[in-house]
């Protein structure tokens, strides 16, 4: 019999539902796996796109996992300097196998100082955010260093999530489960990156983001200082 592979996802209000249910579905295939949806209470949360979640254990309740994974979202500012959910995951760490994150989840590890010295993938337009908690900032889809992975913007969370079931369950079960899933991306359109988009269209949704990306770098900056006051004080 497969020992439970506890496989924790964080749920928080705001949260893009794809950088969570993208992971979910492809590593719920793992052999053994248990995926737990984890937030404070058990209370419906409700996502970016207006519809709800309901988490399936709280903190106080999660066991200890073999893999926490962070989402990202509009929520994640909040996330920034709160302690409650930031020493959840410094303490899940601590015996997890793999801590990692999807998106602008990457920018909460971080927070919670869990990054420091490693490279990481994030949302390309808050990227260059993760370079104020020492973190490495790397424009790749899914970046690996050491038991850190991370996947980049929203749909990269199914490419991570792949990419975490080889590591876990070997590349035979992996490709099995992504042709299970059919998983054959074939965008209409070649604008998934900035790369591929061009200036003039990154400028256009860089304009879109200014007001939230405001709020997220004054909450980076206030994350990255209680950091900083707090490795201090243990000096």
């Amino acid at each position: 019999m497969t020992e439970p592979f506890h496989i924790g996802i964080l749920l928080f209000p705001d949260l893009t539902q794809l950088d969570a249910m993208g992971p979910a579905q492809v590593l719920s295939r793992a052999p053994g796996a248990k995926i737990h949806l984890i937030w404070k209470t058990r209370e419906p949360v409700v996502s970016d796109a207006g519809f709800s979640i309901l988490p399936t254990t709280t903190f106080a309740d999660c066991p200890q996992l073999d893999v926490i994974c962070v989402p990202g979202g509009f929520g994640q500012v909040a996330l920034m300097t709160d302690e409650e959910t930031l020493e959840f995951l410094r303490q899940q760490a601590k015996g997890a196998r793999y801590v990692t994150s999807v998106c602008t989840g990457s920018l909460v590890l971080a927070a919670a100082g869990l990054l420091k010295g490693y490279r990481s993938a994030c949302h390309w337009a808050s990227l260059d955010l993760l370079a104020d908690f020492g973190a490495i900032p790397v424009a790749q889809r899914v970046v690996r260093d050491r038991n850190r992975l991370s996947g980049g913007g929203v749909t990269a969370g199914i490419d991570f999530g792949f990419s975490l079931l080889a590591e876990i369950a070997g590349e035979d079960v992996a490709r099995a489960v992504q042709l299970g899933l059919e998983y054959d991306p074939q965008p209409p359109f070649g604008s998934g990156s900035p790369e591929k988009a061009g200036p003039a269209l990154t400028q256009q949704v860089r304009n879109g983001m200014n007001a939230m990306m405001e709020k997220r770098r004054r909450a980076n900056e206030q994350a990255a200082s209680r950091l900083q006051e707090a490795a201090a004080g243990s000096d």
